[in-house]
């Protein structure tokens, strides 16, 4: 039988002799007796039944006495913001290549009838944050997702994506992907804390120019770029046109920014929204709530008064 992991962690119990904990490429942990493994697949004994899981899904194993605390502290990472569409994991450092290899598939071609650009599912409901430029003003909106299988990749548009909610002073768009009846949706985690310095190495996965899944890496130039009156993380990872929505990540693979411009006539000059924006803006979605039926969605700004000339007589 094989269970919703979603719910795996009413599973994490008491330690017991051969107990292990599985840590699945979803981000939920399972605990429990690996009973065998054969033709690709585990099968766990969680204590209430027998769960059946694929062995390519499995990040890591390890012997739940000598987990301790660690997978406590995992799950609290994982789970605690969970009411907030994203979550946090602590991970360790990696290769480009591998954190491509894992969170690659996250990744999506946000596609609409004016322009292209990129996104990334947040969590296991197929809800993915892109920029506010790319989705503004359009009702019809696709994405193309692409699936690994063994060794290959399969590209598959999915259509009828819905606007969650918007705003356009941060560019952040929140979607939502339609679910799919043969295959479970890949997110990504956010960073947990802003300990990010200049020097650090990132990279970005996205679709400049419709080239779809390009990567580029760079380090962090500056967090602290004041453009357009907010702040940005600047990058050298190449941003170009497409990557717009885009994930900046870290080198353990957590999403640290939302790319989102750069500086025409210059090389190496990429801006991203940093996390922190992102969390606020999915913390209060529903005051940036998308209704296309309602006329009162805009903003009228007033043209501040204009400046009296001391010289000017008083008029009578």
């Amino acid at each position: 039988m094989v269970v919703n992991l979603a719910f795996a962690l009413i599973l994490l119990g008491a330690d017991k002799p051969g107990m292990e904990v599985i840590e699945l490429k979803s981000g939920n942990l399972l605990k429990g007796e690996v009973l065998k493994e054969r033709d690709g697949m585990l099968w766990i004994d969680v204590g209430v039944e027998v769960v059946k899981v694929p062995s390519q899904d499995v990040r890591s194993r390890m012997d739940a006495s000598k987990a301790g605390k660690s997978v406590s502290s995992t799950v609290g990472a994982v789970f605690g913001e969970s009411g907030n569409l994203y979550a946090t994991r602590d991970l360790s450092p990696k290769s480009v290549k591998e954190l491509v290899e894992e969170f690659g598939e996250a990744v999506v071609l946000v596609k609409t009838p004016t322009g292209l650009g990129s996104g990334f599912v947040i969590d296991e409901e197929g809800h993915c944050i892109t920029n506010c430029h790319v989705v503004e003003g359009e009702t019809r909106i696709t994405v193309d997702m692409f699936l690994k299988s063994g060794n290959s990749i399969s590209e598959r548009n999915i259509p009828n994506v819905e606007i969650v909610a918007l705003s356009p002073f941060f560019d952040l768009a929140l979607l939502k992907i339609p679910a799919q009846k043969d295959f479970k949706f890949h997110r990504v985690f956010f960073a947990s804390d802003d300990d990010l310095r200049q020097g650090d190495l990132s990279f970005a996965i996205g679709n400049p120019l419709g080239l779809s899944r390009s990567v580029t890496q760079g380090i962090i130039s500056n967090k602290n770029r004041n453009m357009r009156g907010q702040v940005f993380y600047q990058t050298t990872a190449q941003i170009n046109p497409g990557n717009s929505g885009g994930p900046l990540f870290n080198n353990k693979g957590q999403v640290i920014g939302v790319n989102s411009l750069k500086i025409g006539g210059g090389e190496g000059l990429g801006f991203a929204i940093p996390i922190n924006y992102v969390k606020d803006f999915l913390r209060s979605r529903e005051a940036f709530s998308y209704n296309k039926d309602n006329p009162n969605t805009g903003y009228r700004y007033f043209d501040p008064p204009r400046r009296v000339n001391p010289n000017t007589p008083p008029t009578k």
